[in-house]
């Protein structure tokens, strides 16, 4: 867990989602763990980012090292509806490798 020394605010409808980025990724291996990670907007502590390393070599991490991007993303409360039976549709039970067949 890599402690960034930054703490935001956000708005009751917004959380920030922590990613990883590609170049640390592609290059070295590292990404986050918990991707995406959530920040709710009720946090008021430290931004923190859970990281792995996945690659062959050491990684050695600096304090202002860009090691993850936070997207901020609107949250949309849904409202469910629990029923006996689920309406038809083309694609149906199908699941994982079935989409655009």
């Amino acid at each position: 867990i890599i402690p960034r020394g930054i703490s935001i605010s956000l708005p009751e409808h917004v959380e920030g989602q922590v990613r990883p980025r590609s170049g640390l990724a592609a290059k070295h291996g590292i990404t986050v763990l918990n991707t995406p990670g959530t920040i709710d907007s009720d946090y008021r502590g430290e931004i923190k980012v859970i990281l792995i390393n996945l690659g062959k070599e050491d990684f050695e991490i600096n304090q202002n090292d860009r090691i993850a991007q936070i997207i901020f993303s609107e949250i949309v409360k849904a409202k469910f509806e629990e029923v006996e039976i689920l309406d038809e549709t083309k694609r149906g039970p199908r699941g994982f490798g079935s989409t655009d067949q």
